[in-house]
């Protein structure tokens, strides 16, 4: 894959995965499928068990928590994160507002990687560190 496969820039603009290497970033676009969705498909629904994350290439979503609009979102936005990590109860639930296409990374297929890639799971560690680190701060503060 080129470093200008639209697949892997996107997939170096996701936190999660920001700052890994081109081989590391190739060996998680080989996992990603894509695929469309309508407008109003439900990609994922609060209290759901989640094993699967969303990367935005195109479209429009609207993720609502306890029936509250959080935030919409598009192109470039990960979504359900969490469950390539760790399945578990969705925190929210996300809508399509228009068609949309989007990279699914899953579960399963994302830890048969960091079995054999440690270097991707000693990055994810250190990004999440990191990242609690910071609302930590922001609690503190």
């Amino acid at each position: 894959m080129s470093s200008q496969d639209p697949k892997l820039k996107l997939l170096k603009s996701i936190p999660l995965f920001e700052g890994l290497g081109g081989r590391e970033l190739e060996q998680i676009a080989r996992l990603v499928d894509e695929v469309d969705v309508p407008a109003g498909k439900v990609l994922m629904r609060q209290g759901e068990p989640g094993n699967e994350m969303f990367i935005v290439v195109s479209g429009s979503f609207t993720i609502d928590r306890n029936g509250n609009v959080i935030r919409e979102c598009g192109a470039g936005a990960a979504l359900g994160e969490l469950a390539i990590l760790s399945e578990g109860p969705r925190t929210a639930t996300v809508t399509a507002n228009e068609p949309g296409r989007l990279l699914v990374v899953g579960h399963r297929e994302f830890h048969s990687l960091l079995d054999v890639a440690p270097g991707i799971s000693r990055h994810l560690l250190e990004t999440l560190a990191r990242q609690l680190r910071a609302l930590d701060e922001d609690a503190v503060a």
